[in-house]
């Protein structure tokens, strides 16, 4: 069932819903999330049902505001706290300590705890009214200081960027708030703040430049630091994947392709930055815009709509090397790699 996100009854009744115990379809400014209260490792082990996630791949978990942190963490480094200054709410998610005995399923057992504020206002109002004080039949339940959301989708394919997608994937049983299309449309940066230092475990909309910029310490990439790494979401190498098979391709090799396969191409859709010719008229082409950020917001929605068209192969044109295309990059990169 999908409801307005805008509409305050609406909120009302899924803050009951995730307070009672239940699933909830969460939009953010990244992508719509599987929402449960973050704190009740029975909501939370619906989650890795709903999705056939393994229980040990761990969750963020998303808080209404830098005062959700004490529920969840033990420590806040400073260089975590500059980050946590200049980027929340927004599509962040910091690795910190965990507090002893707190969301031990959403975290798949480690001792650290993924945490995020999204700026997105039907998340934030519903994180808000999770939070309230209060607790009896009407609120559903005891507040909740958290709730844990991973992309409302199988585990390891596209992630949704509308509420349609989210009952299309998980059925119309999915209580579903409607906050529209995603602004970001691709996962939050993921930056480990374990270890003394800033490790970039995701990139996302938030650049490696920026977080250096907010810090004051350039942030390590996993390989540069590759012991003790926490587990993440979003980090398995193949993930994100469509139905139909993802080949990256520079703009002169989908030329070449093309002329190959002639006017008898066809069951393939191709996304490119680059004008390129086709003698078929059985090809879906569609542009991949010239910014970074449009793509990334239109991505999913894109890998989607080519598996709706019934094609068996994706070709993409390789995104650009530059720092902002980097989280396009990643997530094109463990599509391909599916």
């Amino acid at each position: 069932m999908i409801l307005d996100g805008n509409d305050p009854q609406a909120i009302a009744a899924a803050a009951r819903a995730v307070r009672s115990g239940a699933l909830l379809g969460l939009p953010t400014e990244t992508v719509y999330g599987l929402a449960a209260d973050a704190s009740s490792d029975a909501a939370v082990a619906q989650i890795f049902a709903a999705k056939g996630r393994p229980s040990d791949h761990p969750l963020i978990v998303h808080v209404a505001n830098a005062e959700g942190i004490a529920h969840f963490a033990s420590q806040v480094p400073d260089f975590a706290q500059k980050l946590v200054d200049a980027f929340w709410p927004g599509p962040l998610t910091l690795i910190l300590p965990r507090l002893p005995g707190v969301a031990t399923a959403a975290t798949g057992g480690q001792d650290s705890v993924g945490l995020r504020c999204p700026s997105h206002p039907v998340a934030h109002a519903l994180l808000l009214a999770c939070a309230a004080v209060g607790d009896g039949d009407e609120a559903g339940g005891p507040p909740v200081w958290g709730v844990a959301a991973p992309s409302a989708n199988r585990f390891g394919r596209v992630s949704p960027t509308t509420a349609q997608h989210v009952q299309d994937e998980l059925g119309d049983d999915l209580l579903v708030l409607d906050g529209g299309p995603c602004g970001v449309g691709i996962e939050s940066t993921i930056v480990d703040c374990t270890r003394g230092v800033p490790v970039l475990l995701r990139p996302g909309a938030i650049t490696r430049a920026q977080i250096a910029a907010a810090c004051g310490i350039a942030p390590l990439s996993k390989e540069d630091l590759p012991t003790a790494t926490p587990r993440a979401s979003g980090t398995l190498e193949a993930h994100y994947a469509p139905s139909a098979k993802v080949r990256l391709m520079d703009a002169k090799a989908l030329q070449t392709s093309l002329d190959v396969l002639g006017a008898e191409a066809a069951h393939i859709a191709v996304y490119a930055r680059t004008a390129l010719r086709t003698q078929s008229s059985k090809l879906v082409m569609r542009r991949m815009p010239d910014d970074a950020a449009a793509t990334a917001q239109q991505l999913f929605a894109v890998l989607r709509s080519f598996d709706d068209e019934g094609v068996k192969l994706i070709w993409i044109e390789t995104p650009p090397a530059s720092p902002d295309w980097e989280g396009v990059r990643d997530r094109l990169q463990r599509a391909s790699a599916a």
